[in-house]
């Protein structure tokens, strides 16, 4: 029998991600839309044909609280903007509610690390997970089951994203992130996923980020405070990379993580994972795998669906391994602040 499940926000994200992909999910039954105004929820609701929930206006037995308390609805996912959230996860979890709450997971690491105590003292039984598609990415998985393949010692590394957010955007077209109440900007709720990305083929290496210092700049005023942070980092073996990220580059574009080791590298792009060895003569080869386009959503989502059946929660999309790349990203930003200062990563 299929899970009942609920999706908490609808926008650009839960419309265009989340319900398809909910959809293409056998094991999940969709039974209700909730946001915070009904001409949303009922915009969303009308393509799903499902139930819908909302704050404003009030309405008897619309609440989200009223769908909290449904029986037929076993899980949520979370989508909401990035200061709501926390409260929303501890509602649903509080009502008995399995969780799968987008990305970041909170506004910063001090709030994160509440949150995961909290959840930890409770004993809650369902199951949190924090919502990173970029764990999912084909490229991505692929590319680290690469780097374990290549073997050797990871000698340096890069990550480059370089895009433009203009006012045309529909991400920067929604309210709260034109004016953000929380660190980073869009470097916060965007960057996130490179920090993950990273982080998968360095740990394929068995190497962690330890220690960072950062240059951050703004390129374009109204992605205020910052949109650009380029940074050197240090691994666990005591070798370097570079991560670069920029929201503010019109004229610069691409996105690209590479892992260089003692024998071979491999470079992940959005459609293609490239992979430089050397064969038994000892000349190099290089291997390239081609990737329809894709943004995760669907494998993370039968990934969650997964878990239900299970009763435990998928490794990838544990709340610690969201903290680990907000502390990532936090420390850019830290770092960026004080002028590129050589921070531990906590």
């Amino acid at each position: 029998m299929a899970i009942g499940i609920a999706i908490l926000g609808a926008g650009i994200f839960a419309r265009e991600e989340h319900l398809p992909a909910i959809r293409a999910c056998d094991s999940l039954s969709l039974k209700a839309i909730y946001s915070r105004s009904e001409a949303s929820s009922t915009a969303l609701a009308k393509s799903a044909d499902v139930d819908t929930y909302f704050d404003s206006p009030k309405s008897p037995s619309k609440s989200l609280d009223d769908l909290l308390q449904r029986k037929d609805i076993h899980a949520v996912v979370i989508a909401l903007p990035i200061l709501v959230q926390p409260a929303i996860i501890r509602k649903a979890l509080s009502a008995g509610k399995h969780v799968l709450s987008e990305k970041p997971i909170a506004r910063d690491v001090a709030t994160a690390e509440g949150l995961i105590a909290w959840y930890k003292e409770q004993k809650i039984e369902q199951i949190w997970s924090v919502a990173e598609n970029f764990r999912f990415l084909e490229p991505v998985v692929y590319g680290a089951e690469q780097v374990k393949k290549v073997g050797g010692s990871v000698t340096t590394f890069s990550m480059k994203l370089y895009g433009f957010v203009d006012e045309n955007d529909k991400f920067y077209k929604t309210p709260w992130r034109q004016v953000p109440e929380y660190q980073g900007g869009f470097l916060l709720d965007g960057g996130v996923h490179f920090t993950a990305g990273l982080r998968g083929l360095l740990v394929a290496g068995g190497q962690h980020i330890t220690h960072l210092a950062a240059f951050s700049s703004l390129l374009e005023k109204k992605l205020a405070p910052v949109d650009t942070v380029h940074a050197t980092m240090k691994i666990s073996n005591g070798n370097n990379g570079t991560f670069n990220l920029s929201f503010g580059t019109e004229f610069k574009s691409g996105f690209e993580i590479e892992v260089v080791t003692s024998k071979g590298a491999v470079v992940v792009r959005p459609t293609e994972v490239v992979v430089t060895t050397k064969d038994e003569k000892g000349v190099k080869k290089e291997d390239v795998k081609k990737f329809e386009y894709s943004a995760g959503v669907k494998p993370e989502i039968l990934a969650f669906a997964k878990a239900l059946e299970a009763g435990k929660g998928n490794e990838k999309s544990s709340p610690e391994e969201a903290l680990m790349d907000l502390k990532i990203l936090q420390t850019l930003l830290e770092s960026g602040e004080k002028g590129g200062k050589v921070m531990k990563v906590a």
